[in-house]
């Protein structure tokens, strides 16, 4: 980028990630934070580093590349807060989801030191610079971290998360922002697994998508979808690119197109970049950064931006051993003129007449397509054979991947099978010695025995021994008393 800070935005690539030359002190390094842009702005509110939670609230002007702290206030207060009050008004928070909504940030869920039995929407008013919490009332749900929160219409849909005693939750609240009412959506069909670190996003206002997250011991990649209007979960199958499971990735939709980034599994940080076309369910892999790239890590956010009439992504923070407090900008491709799917039904049906119809194609390409008439208009499928043919190498190209691991993992196979052997072999050497020392130290302890009874018919010949020595010690004396006698008789005898 040039020395121009104000003219970033037209020096960008398409689909190539860049950091920002931001200008002056940045806020600190965090993860699981909340982010929102509003009038070219980025607001990030909280997170954590080092265990600590954080409190404060900065912006970063997109047009000059300058952060700023927010001050905020309370409405019973009209003096500012400076950063070492802060908490007193804002209590530190991390995990939390935030939310544009009219001239207010929406902070929803979080936990912190402070935090109640059952979630809080607290809200920041950008022109007062007023925060304050809002009064719901209804099924308010428990309190959580790590959850989704999506905006449709005038209500805010929660999902899933992870509460204060580390169980995790896969039910759907609803909060009405016009009511302040929270309602529990009573879903039907089989619901994603409980988890928390995923991410939401809705089409066409009908349909909310999950993504991803985790459970403690289990990293998932799956695609979820709840009918707002007939609440039935479905789990359609993915088109395109197969990719690893992640959790702590950020994600947000412009247009059709769902931009996820970074997260990860419990091994490695997650380095490519998706798309996921929401009309027809085909994912791509739009670029990849390099190992440990900040990019690449957990608990980042992700938000698009509006400058200059031209969209762009924008990430910040995350933690991938190292905390983050870059600011990295994309430039997407703008949309094709095709015009895109939409759900006729459900999201399954759609997923599977997309596939169906990729199969169709290769059994007949040269197939003659007439134009078909709807209400508005006559449609020519020809359009729709040319994403149909999209997909259908997007399928190929997936097929390819996964036989080129099968093949990488019967090679794995093949060699742990024959470490297996290796193994066999020896542990029955070992177990043959073991058996031989089994034997040998039975044989000893057969000979202790045999030694023990010796010696106790020792000691029994010993006493015998003893008493032998005691009477041929009183027959000596004897016999020295008699030579005695007869020696004096002779010597009296004597002339």
């Amino acid at each position: 980028m040039g020395s121009d800070n104000s003219n970033w935005h037209s020096e960008l690539e398409y689909d190539q990630w860049v950091a920002l030359p931001v200008v002056g002190p940045r806020p600190s390094a965090r993860y699981k934070h909340g982010a929102v842009i509003v009038d070219e702005k980025l607001y990030i509110v909280g997170g954590s580093r080092n265990g600590r939670q954080l409190a404060d609230v900065q912006a970063l002007d997109l047009r000059n590349l300058s952060w700023s702290t927010i001050k905020l206030k309370t409405q019973s207060h009209a003096d500012n807060v400076n950063n070492g009050g802060l908490s007193d008004i804002f209590p530190a928070t991390s995990g939390h989801s935030t939310i544009k909504w009219g001239n207010k940030l929406l902070l929803l869920g979080g936990l912190s030191k402070e935090t109640s039995d059952n979630v809080t929407v607290r809200f920041i008013d950008l022109e007062s610079q007023v925060t304050g919490v809002m009064e719901a009332t209804g099924k308010i749900p428990v309190a959580r971290g790590g959850q989704s929160v999506t905006l449709v219409g005038s209500k805010l849909i929660m999902f899933g998360g992870e509460d204060k005693h580390r169980r995790l939750l896969n039910d759907v609240n609803v909060f009405d922002l016009e009511t302040m009412i929270w309602n529990v959506a009573e879903t039907t069909k089989t619901p994603p697994a409980p988890r928390c670190d995923h991410t939401a996003a809705v089409h066409v206002d009908r349909y909310f998508l999950i993504y991803g997250g985790c459970s403690h011991s289990t990293f998932f990649n799956d695609l979820h979808v709840l009918d707002l209007e007939t609440l039935e979960w479905s789990q359609p199958q993915i088109q395109g690119n197969l990719v690893s499971p992640r959790a702590g990735h950020a994600g947000v939709s412009i247009d059709e197109k769902w931009f996820i980034v970074g997260g990860g599994d419990s091994k490695s940080g997650a380095l490519e970049t998706l798309v996921l076309d929401k009309s027809t369910l085909v994912l791509s892999v739009l670029t990849s950064v390099e190992r440990n790239d900040p990019l690449a890590s957990e608990g980042l956010t992700l938000s698009s931006a509006l400058v200059n009439g031209e969209q762009f992504l924008v990430a910040f923070g995350g933690y991938n051993g190292n905390y983050n407090n870059k600011v990295f900008v994309m430039k997407p491709k703008p949309k094709d003129s095709k015009q895109p799917k939409i759900f006729k039904s459900s999201a399954a049906a759609a997923a599977a007449a997309s596939v169906t119809a990729a199969y169709a194609l290769a059994k007949s390409e040269s197939l003659d397509l007439p134009v078909v008439e709807n209400s508005k208009g006559k449609v020519n499928l020809s359009v729709e054979i040319g994403t149909i043919k999209e997909e259908k190498k997007a399928l190929e190209s997936s097929i390819a991947w996964v036989k080129a691991e099968k093949s990488t993992l019967k090679a794995k196979l093949d060699e742990l099978n024959e470490t297996h052997t290796d193994l066999s072999k020896e542990l029955h050497s070992v177990q043959g010695q073991l058996a031989a020392e089994k034997s040998r130290c039975a044989d000893l302890e057969t000979q202790i025995s045999e030694l023990q009874t010796k010696l106790s018919s020792m000691q029994s010949i010993e006493e015998k021994v003893q008493a032998l020595r005691s009477q041929k010690s009183a027959f000596d004396n004897d016999t020295s008393v008699q030579r005695q006698s007869y020696s004096g008789s002779w010597r009296w005898m004597a002339p």
